[in-house]
């Protein structure tokens, strides 16, 4: 007999199957993976011209990932596709369901002396390293990070396919955003609390006016400080990934704790 659907339109796909939520589906990507333990890696604040670089890590561990430990996490998904209020709860859920959670804030002036891209491949092994179980998979959204970060695999869109990336870039964004609004109490004029950094018409207004503060990333070339936006060849850009990609990074010091609301 064939299956109907309900009276409620959504509810059920065009074969009669409920669809698997945001979250369902990003832990079955995880649980496929057929190890206990799952740790993934993401960064919040790459683009951003002012602020710190976030990295995040969560560890999760599907033997006792069940139960409201798991039901917690039906709507995670990419932070960039959630609402502001979403991601707060999420942040939370992902505290209560996580294993372990590691965090490394680095800051605009070690972004400058290191470089951006330096800086990130750094922060991303290292929050692995503190996570990584010997019988567990590491992933990371994106980047190859290279001999000295643990066994990985590199996902390409990671926080759209992976629960444990997906937490790590809830958990990066949000920490990132408390910090940003911190910020923004101390340089009131550059409006850090509705932009967080981000290069927008009323951040480049602020820093044309004001000049930019110490949390503004002076390694970047940006219209905002007069600068005129340099074009780099396509192949330019590929060649200098893969000279960084292997590279090592001079110790960062992170700030350690999460960031209250």
């Amino acid at each position: 007999m064939t299956r109907t659907a309900r009276s409620r339109p959504g509810t059920l796909d065009i074969l009669g199957r409920v669809p698997l939520s945001s979250g369902q589906r990003l832990l079955r990507f995880d649980r496929r993976l057929e190890t206990r333990f799952v740790a993934g890696a993401d960064e919040a604040g790459r683009g951003s011209l002012a602020g710190p670089l976030v990295v995040a890590g969560v560890l999760f561990d599907y033997e006792t990932l069940r139960g409201a430990r798991v039901r917690c996490l039906a709507s995670l998904n990419d932070s960039k596709q959630v609402d502001p209020d979403e991601r707060e709860r999420l942040y939370h859920a992902v505290l209560a369901s996580a294993t372990r959670i590691a965090v490394r804030v680095i800051a605009s002036a070690q972004i400058d002396r290191e470089g951006l891209h330096r800086s990130n491949l750094w922060g991303l092994r290292t929050v692995l390293s503190e996570l990584h179980q010997p019988e567990g998979a590491c992933l990371v959204d994106g980047f190859r990070l290279g001999p000295l970060a643990p066994p990985h695999v590199a996902v390409v869109d990671g926080d759209t396919k992976s629960a444990a990336i997906a937490a790590a870039s809830v958990v990066a964004k949000v920490t990132r955003d408390r910090l940003m609004r911190r910020m923004a109490a101390v340089y009131p004029r550059y409006g850090f609390s509705s932009h967080v950094g981000y290069i927008t018409p009323e951040h480049t207004r602020a820093v044309l006016v004001h000049g930019p503060c110490p949390q503004h990333r002076r390694s970047f070339a940006a219209r905002a400080y007069g600068v005129p936006l340099p074009v780099m060849p396509s192949r330019s850009l590929a060649r200098d990934e893969r000279r960084h990609a292997s590279s090592s990074v001079a110790p960062i010091h992170p700030v350690s704790g999460l960031p209250a609301s």
